[in-house]
Order: structure tokens, then C-alpha cells, then sequence
């Protein structure tokens, strides 16, 4: 596959200097000055690169508010350092509050990638080169910025909605949230442009891009969030014949040497075993903090201990599930002594340089799509043939007998369950939770499973007692706060309720 290069571009500054010297006037020559660039296809292609790398910082920390919020994974807690408890250990305790500096990032990384598409696809309206690659390109960007808003408007709820760059500092105080049903019209309408412009598939060099099928199974589970199931049942099937397949083994699909394989839909590319800067870490975060090289393979390695799964989590595996032990492991040895405390196993591959592991991330399977079509025939008709047969594609696969005789609650239940292990430490479980649940259920479930882990912790504490505001799940936190820096940079903005 050829590697995605990161290509960062420069923000276009606001202020400008005056000054009669002329070397301050000069050009830096090096430097690229966006007048100058855009000129030919191959500097869109960088521009677009640069898109593309943007990703996979989002990525690197996407876990904390999809899988950390909830009752999939927790954290090797550590008695002796509480330096996270402010920050990333709060999206697990449900103590995240408008200060927190993880809450900033997550706004200002996908904002300020929101801002390089929507100059690049400005440059590239006026542009003249080559009408294949100009719609290739707008349909790759298109898709980002969705994918991008996607987010936001499940983290935030109402949020700003840019789609054109800022002219001056004073258009940036006068921005304000826009409802969610303004946000998603704008998702939906990037998509359906992505799905007309982007290509089937691209020659063997371009593996690993924004492709029509990619456009197509992002809009059906937009269609499923906002509940217009029939829309996403004709979606979703549009995608079936472009050629994707369940792989034969589950575990296949986290192999780095069979990146954006035949279930591959859309993931974020990594390289690793080089000193490029485009490796992944996912297997030193995730492993036991006191493991060492245990899991990651590498000795003298410090790993940060989250993300690990729950006793819950463990428990939703059916007794035979070919994916459980590929997805996870419920204990490490290290030196001769079993330590049982569980992992995330499904990052974990041999890779060369320590720290830089070469897994891709997947955002997109096949057996994602499968799942959403059989949800979204079963809420919109019912459970017959067609929609069992989809979810139980998904269970053969993974060794475990056919369901039959579901009525729509129960398939309902199934399909969820089915999407949790199939999908597990991949980023869905708290928005499929968020979309099936109103704020009022999605507190009871999660204060149901706090219950339980608070009364037996899957890590031991070290003695020390949950604080009185830990696990305790409300309304309002449907939604993460809006980051305070932002409401003090702009007052025209306003606090998500429940935030203070």
C-alpha cells in the first residue's frame, strides 16, 4: 500500500504587519504561500495528504469519548499518580467538566482540520485540473469534513457549523451554534456529493482512500442516528455489491500486513518500523501499566494502562465466540507470574522499533454494514429473513449459532449485543448507546453498570476509595460540555445545560 504522507498546512494569520523596510516585506522563501500553492494536482493531492494526517491525531485519543465514556473499557488505575484524574481519566468516571484540557483538544483538532478542507475545496472550485482527479479529491474532502461533523454533533450536540474560511478575526466572535438538524443537513449533503464524486475503488497505490462505498455505509449510520430507517436501508444496500466480503478470520482484520483488506471500508493509516512520524501506539496505551514489555513485546516499556477492558465487557461474550481472545485477554504474564488484569488484544502485532507500531485503525468494516442493515430493516419493518440473515452472516463468522425466531425487541437487543463484541475497542459503543437510548436511559444503563464496577472494580484501586462524584451518570452528560476557552474567546457561544 502506498503510505498517506502527512502534509500539514499552514493557517492563513489574520494580522498583518505593515512596515517600509523591505526585507520585512520579503517573502520567506521557506515558506509556501498558499497564493502560490494550489497550482496543479499534485499540490492538491499534498493538500489533501495533510487532510488525511490530520486523522490520525483525532484518532490517537478518539477512544477517551467512544469507548472510555462507556461501559466497554476502564483504566489500570494507579494509586500513585493522579495526574490524570482532571484529564482523560475523567471521560471514565463521568467527572468531565468545561475546563477539561482533552475536551479542548478534541474541539480545536477537528476545527482545525474542518479549516484546511474548507480551504482546499475553496482552491479547488476555481481550479483546472484534470475533472477525474478534481472530483476524486472534492469527494475525499467532502467526506472528511462529514465524517468530521459526524462527531462533533454526537460529542456536542448544537455546534458551529463552518463550511467557508474566515475572512477577518471579527467573522470568528460572531459564530454561534447551530442546531443539530442545520448540522446534519450539512453532513447529509457533503455525503451525498462524496458518493457522486469518489470512485468504486483505486488502483493498488491509492488503497486505503475515501472510496464511494465509504461514502455510502458513513451516510446510512447517519440515516440510523437520525432514525429515518428506510433511507437507510436503501443506503446501506447500495454498498452490498461494490465488491466487500467478511473476511474468513476475524483477526484478519487487525493483521497490518492485510491493511484495507476485502472487509476494509475506511480506516486510518499508520505506518510503523520507520522514523516518518506516521506510526500508531495503540498497543502501549492500552496494555497494563506494569506489564513492561509483556504485551507490547518491547522490555523497559512504561504502557499507559487504558482503555482496558471491564469485567462487563469480558462477560457479553457468548461461551465459543471465535472473537473474544482476538479482541481481548484477560490476563498477562510477566517474569513466570500470571497478572490478571485484562487487555485489548486486538493491536497487538509484532512491529520493529518500540513506540511505533504499524496497525491501522478501522472506522469502517464490513461487518459494521452488515449489522446497520439488518437494524435498520428490523426497526423499519421487522425482524424477517433478510435482516436475520445479515446479523447472522456476523455470528457465523464468529462461530456461534443462528438466531431465529426474533420478534423486533428482540432482534433489537441482539443486533446491539452483536454490534458490542463484533465491533468492540473500535470506537461505537457509546454512540450506539447514545442513539438508542434517551439522555434519561442512557444515565440509568450507565449508572447500572457503575453499580457494578464500583462494587467489584475490574483493576484493583490500591486501597483507594472511589470519590463521591465517581461513576455518577445525569441527564446532561448525553452530551460532552463545550470547552470553556472557547465560550471565553467568543460569549456569543453557550454552555451545553447541566455545565457550568
Amino acid at each position: 500500500m502506498k503510505k498517506i504522507t502527512s502534509f500539514i498546512l499552514i493557517t492563513l494569520g489574520f494580522v498583518q504587519f505593515s512596515c517600509n523596510d523591505d526585507f520585512l516585506t520579503t517573502t520567506d522563501p521557506t515558506r509556501i504561500s498558499t497564493d502560490v500553492f494550489y497550482q496543479n494536482q499534485t499540490q492538491f493531492e499534498q493538500a489533501l495528504n495533510g487532510v488525511y494526517g490530520q486523522l490520525q491525531g483525532i484518532t490517537n485519543t478518539a477512544y477517551l469519548g467512544q469507548e472510555f465514556m462507556s461501559d466497554n473499557t476502564t483504566l489500570d488505575f494507579n494509586p500513585l499518580d493522579r495526574g490524570g484524574a482532571a484529564g482523560w481519566e475523567a471521560f471514565e468516571f463521568s467527572t468531565v467538566n468545561p475546563g477539561n484540557g482533552e475536551i479542548a483538544a478534541l474541539w480545536n483538532n477537528h476545527y482545525s482540520a474542518m479549516y484546511n478542507i474548507n480551504y482546499a475545496l475553496e482552491k479547488l472550485e476555481t481550479s483546472t485540473i484534470d475533472a477525474a482527479a478534481k472530483s476524486a479529491i472534492g469527494g475525499q474532502l467532502k467526506f472528511i469534513r462529514a465524517f468530521h461533523y459526524f462527531n462533533l454533533v454526537r460529542y456536542f450536540g448544537d455546534v458551529v457549523l463552518v463550511t467557508k474560511t474566515l475572512k477577518s478575526p471579527n467573522e470568528a466572535f460572531d459564530l454561534v451554534k447551530s442546531p443539530q438538524a442545520d448540522v446534519y443537513k450539512q453532513i447529509e449533503a457533503d455525503l451525498k456529493d462524496a458518493v457522486n464524486l469518489l470512485p468504486t475503488t483505486y488502483p493498488a497505490a491509492g488503497r486505503g482512500r475515501v472510496t464511494k462505498g465509504a461514502a455510502l455505509s458513513l451516510l446510512g449510520k447517519v440515516y440510523l442516528t437520525l432514525k429515518r430507517y428506510p433511507e437507510a436501508v436503501s443506503t446501506l444496500k447500495q454498498v452490498l455489491p461494490l465488491g466487500y466480503s467478511l473476511y474468513a478470520n476475524y483477526k484478519d482484520n487487525f493483521d497490518p500486513t492485510k491493511k484495507n483488506g476485502v472487509e476494509s471500508v475506511f480506516e486510518v493509516q499508520y505506518q510503523g518500523g520507520n522514523d516518518l512520524g506516521e506510526q500508531s501506539n495503540f498497543v502501549y496505551l492500552f496494555a497494563p501499566r506494569l506489564s513492561q514489555g509483556a504485551v507490547t513485546g518491547f522490555a523497559n516499556t512504561t504502557p499507559s494502562g487504558r482503555n482496558i477492558p471491564t469485567n462487563d465487557m469480558i462477560a457479553a461474550y457468548e461461551p465459543g465466540d471465535l472473537r473474544k481472545d482476538i479482541s481481548l485477554q484477560t490476563s498477562y504474564t510477566l517474569n513466570g507470574t500470571v497478572v490478571s488484569i485484562p487487555f485489548i488484544n486486538k493491536y497487538r502485532y509484532p512491529h520493529t522499533i518500540t513506540g511505533r507500531s504499524d496497525n491501522n485503525w478501522p472506522v469502517l468494516r464490513y461487518s459494521d454494514v452488515l449489522l446497520m442493515l439488518g437494524e435498520a430493516i428490523n426497526e423499519a419493518t421487522g425482524p424477517d429473513a433478510e435482516a436475520l440473515g445479515y446479523l447472522n452472516q456476523v455470528r457465523k463468522r464468529a462461530g456461534l449459532a443462528e438466531l431465529t425466531g426474533l420478534t423486533k425487541d428482540t432482534y433489537r437487543t441482539a443486533v446491539l449485543k452483536e454490534r458490542r463484541v463484533e465491533l468492540a475497542f473500535e470506537n461505537h459503543r457509546w454512540f450506539d448507546l447514545q442513539r438508542t437510548k434517551t439522555p434519561a436511559e442512557l444515565a440509568a444503563f450507565m449508572n447500572a453498570y457503575a453499580a457494578k464496577e464500583k462494587t467489584s472494580p475490574t483493576v484493583p484501586r490500591g486501597g483507594i476509595a472511589f470519590n463521591a462524584l465517581d461513576y455518577v451518570y445525569s441527564d446532561f452528560e448525553y452530551y460532552l460540555p463545550i470547552p470553556a476557552p472557547q465560550i471565553l474567546i467568543n460569549s456569543k457561544l453557550t454552555q451545553n445545560p447541566g455545565y457550568q
